[in-house]
């Protein structure tokens, strides 16, 4: 059986026509890059690592996937910044906020154990249990724990929209890009953020509700008051 031949697409003949199909690829470059330079532009004095990050109650750590029930390498390396900060006495409260979204799979619980393992007071760990995406999850920490200023923790390609973002859900972030091993994952990680930058735009112009929103939560303003007893 003859397979059908695929036509290839014509170029046009015209010098003009060339010009315009150069110009419209061109325009679609700037057009897909707009999103990651508005990233850079909002986020560019606002990083920091452990060693010089201002000191502020709360610190949000971001799900990054768990091996087995237990927090992905990528995902520890957050958390180890986060006990870190807690023990250097840079932050008094943390809000890990990830999926549990399937009954076999819990990304708060999990952190909230690695840390209590790593120095951290489960009295001064707060979770969200619905930080679906990463606009969801600043969304949350403003509307239903009451989070106005916070340092986040993410991986160095994620951090900067993980900043912009909860800059634009109205809370004042710091944010810390921790060390990764530039494996398949940071790689994969790395081209995911330039499609995911156009998302992040959109959720900032269309301001969209989490997927679950539900009522104000205490535990943030509930573990800062016990941080002071």
């Amino acid at each position: 059986m003859r397979l059908p031949k695929v036509r290839r697409p014509r170029l046009p003949r015209t010098r003009a026509g060339r010009r315009r199909l150069v110009q419209a690829v061109m325009a679609g470059c700037v057009l897909a890059l707009l999103p990651s330079t508005w990233m850079y532009v909002v986020t560019g004095d606002r990083l920091r690592t452990t060693a010089d990050v201002p000191r502020t109650e709360v610190a949000v750590v971001f799900g990054a996937g768990l091996w087995d029930g237990e927090p992905s390498p990528y995902l520890a390396h957050r958390l180890d910044a986060a006990a870190k900060l807690y023990r250097e006495n840079r932050i008094e409260v943390v809000l890990v906020t990830g999926d549990n979204s399937r009954e076999d799979y819990d990304e708060p619980d999990a952190m909230r154990v690695y840390l209590t393992r790593h120095g951290v007071p489960d009295t001064r760990i707060v979770s969200d249990y619905a930080g679906f995406d990463t606009w969801d999850s600043c969304v949350r920490a403003r509307k239903i724990f009451g989070v106005h200023k916070a340092v986040l923790i993410s991986q160095g390609f994620h951090i900067r929209r993980a900043v912009a973002l909860c800059q634009a859900a109205g809370v004042t972030s710091y944010g810390i890009g921790v060390d990764a091993k530039h494996d398949a994952t940071w790689y994969y990680g790395g081209t995911r953020e330039l499609f995911a930058a156009g998302k992040a735009a959109v959720d900032v112009v269309l301001r969209p509700d989490p997927r679950f929103l539900g009522p104000k939560e205490p535990g943030v303003t509930e573990a800062l008051a016990s941080a002071r007893r």
